[in-house]
């Protein structure tokens, strides 16, 4: 078993909901933060879990009204996502918006295997 660090990024490119990350299918994941940069005006912005275990069923677990120029943090706990699931992020407005997902990914594997 393995643990590994990683981030995942977004930029706004569409007012549609973007995958941002996808755990593997032989690993679990823990999502520590969810940083939102907005550098000017008001966004929503929303993240969500595709849960693989249910049809893909999506489920939001993050909701924001940002006014900027601002950072913050729109995860207020860690998330679980388990094997392939997926997390999307969406926004109001895709002007000067990024985010930056901080992830502990679990994997069964060995780093080399």
């Amino acid at each position: 078993m393995a643990n590994f660090y990683k981030n995942a990024f977004y930029t706004g490119t569409t007012t549609n909901a973007v995958s941002v990350y996808t755990t593997p299918t032989n690993a679990r994941a823990i999502i520590q933060n969810i940083q939102v940069t907005n550098e000017g005006g008001s966004k929503v912005v929303k993240a969500k879990i595709n849960d693989a275990s249910d049809s893909n069923t999506s489920n939001q677990v993050a909701y924001a009204s940002i006014t900027g120029p601002t950072i913050c943090n729109i995860a207020k706990g860690p998330i679980v996502l388990e094997e392939s699931d997926v997390l999307t992020l969406e926004t109001n407005d895709t002007t000067n918006i990024t985010a930056v997902v901080s992830i502990l990914e679990i994997s069964r594997e060995d780093q080399n295997g």
